[in-house]
């Protein structure tokens, strides 16, 4: 019997150019130009905080748009900074969205919460006053509160990233944050604070370029207040400078500029259910799902997003022990000691084989990104409804010079869990607008850069119906 293709309605002038048939809009919309370079990125609250590796909003835009209609529910399982649920709440859909970390949550919340912003102007204004009281006035009270604010281990960590001066104005700053006793305003406020923190340069952290997948301290700093001062921060033959930039004023100035970025509530605005999730095991109903669009990390931390997460999220009240057990638990870990490896297909198989026959570690580590994806594959095929798709952004990694073929691999999965993969897009990637861990040009003697240039967009389709006898 043949598969019914579900017909969706020409409801715009864009949407009037796509084939009406649902499978064949996804293969047009995998077709076409995924690159988005040259398109303005940080409209709306997308631009509120920086986060590695973030697709650009059009990319979830233009599937949301071209497959679903308001109302309808689109899924983001490892929502990162929400990208995907802030596209799909602007456009009047029902965002779904789910993450185990805790900066991705904030983030993705402050970034789809309407918030008045006459209040957020005058509590800011009240902030930065109190702020700089406490370092002009009471500096010795704060210097004091330093002492006791962390375990040992996380005193240690903040002692090393941040030069003294910027622990106390980073206090004061969080002090009067934590006095703020509406949520979403005072969430406003915390996530303001971590992106001066997180930033690809570093922030006003002596890191000098945290989107790295091992950070480098500053060798000497300067302060911006007097240049012609410099501190030295550690001793080496390679000294690189940083500018020491005060984190009241940086507060102040993101605060003004996430300010300008304020969603609105509209009419037809749905606010999006946003939830602590593992996408191995989500919290919700088969067959309830219309769009699933997400990216998930790369194998083995290629990317590290707690590496850089930390930095910030030590001054919002989490300790360096509790990240680091929790980052143990994010899809593409290297751990791999009590863990439940599933059973691989063919062609994957083969890959990870080939990679442990050159590094039985390595090939172990591979082995759990694709068990992992292999779970994260079945529970995006059990929530999505028949007929519908799932747009999987991915990109290659080249483990011991192997390459690990994550798209062929993971499209090889999800056929095995029952998607058909008609096809996969490719968009190559625009570097200096993206928090990476690699340069503009690629170095083909640097596995990192090999494996960051491009990426895939792989289309799942969940059949409507299933052929009798059909094992899937």
């Amino acid at each position: 019997m043949a598969m019914h293709q579900l017909d969706l309605p020409l409801n715009n002038n864009e949407n009037a150019n796509l084939p009406s048939n649902y499978r064949a809009r996804l293969i047009h919309l995998l077709s076409g130009d995924l690159d988005f370079h040259h398109k303005n990125s940080r409209y709306a609250s997308h631009n509120f905080h920086a986060f590695p590796a973030k697709f650009p909003p059009q990319l979830p835009g233009v599937f949301i748009q071209a497959l679903t209609a308001p109302g309808e529910a689109v899924l983001d399982p490892m929502m990162g900074s929400g990208t995907t649920i802030l596209e799909a709440y602007l456009l009047g859909r029902r965002a779904v969205g789910f993450d185990i970390d805790p900066l991705a949550r904030l983030i993705t919340q402050v970034k789809v919460t309407p918030i008045d912003p006459e209040k957020i102007r005058a509590i800011g204004n009240n902030i930065l006053t109190q702020a700089h009281y406490a370092v002009t006035q009471n500096c010795s009270e704060l210097e004091e509160q330093l002492k006791h604010l962390w375990d040992s281990n996380t005193k240690k960590f903040v002692d090393y990233w941040f030069a003294p001066e910027t622990q106390i104005e980073l206090l004061a700053l969080r002090n009067e944050i934590e006095k703020i006793e509406e949520p979403d305003i005072r969430a406003f406020f915390e996530v303001a604070f971590s992106a001066i923190i997180i930033t690809k340069s570093g922030g006003v952290s002596l890191a000098l370029d945290l989107a790295h997948t091992r950070p480098h301290r500053a060798k000497i700093i300067v302060t911006e207040n007097n240049r012609g001062k410099i501190t030295e921060v550690s001793s080496g033959k390679r000294f690189t400078t940083k500018i020491l930039r005060s984190a009241l004023e940086e507060f102040g100035k993101r605060y003004l500029q996430n300010l300008n970025g304020l969603v609105s509530s509209r009419e037809g605005q749905i606010q999006p259910v946003l939830k602590y999730g593992n996408a191995q095991k989500l919290p919700l109903d088969a067959e309830s799902i219309d769009l699933i669009v997400t990216s998930p990390p790369y194998a083995s931390n290629a990317i590290d997003y707690m590496r850089a997460h930390k930095f910030s999220l030590v001054w919002l009240g989490h300790n360096i022990d509790e990240l680091g057990k929790k980052r143990k638990q994010y899809v593409g870990g290297e751990t791999t000691s009590d863990f439940t490896f599933e059973p691989l297909p063919p062609k994957t198989q083969a890959i990870v084989s080939n990679l442990s026959a050159v590094d039985s570690k390595k090939g172990q580590v591979l082995h759990r990104y694709y068990s992992e994806m292999t779970r994260v594959l079945r529970e995006m095929y059990r929530v999505l409804k028949p007929g519908k798709a799932s747009i999987v952004v991915v990109g290659s990694s080249i483990m011991r010079g192997i390459d690990t073929q994550t798209h062929q691999c993971l499209a090889e999965i999800g056929e095995a869990v029952g998607f058909e993969v008609p096809k996969i897009g490719i968009r190559n990637l625009d570097r200096n607008r993206r928090m990476m861990p690699a340069g503009t040009k690629i170095n083909l003697d640097s596995q990192i850069q090999q494996r960051m240039h491009v990426e895939y967009v792989i289309g799942f389709y969940k059949p409507d119906h299933k052929i009798s006898g059909d094992s899937k």
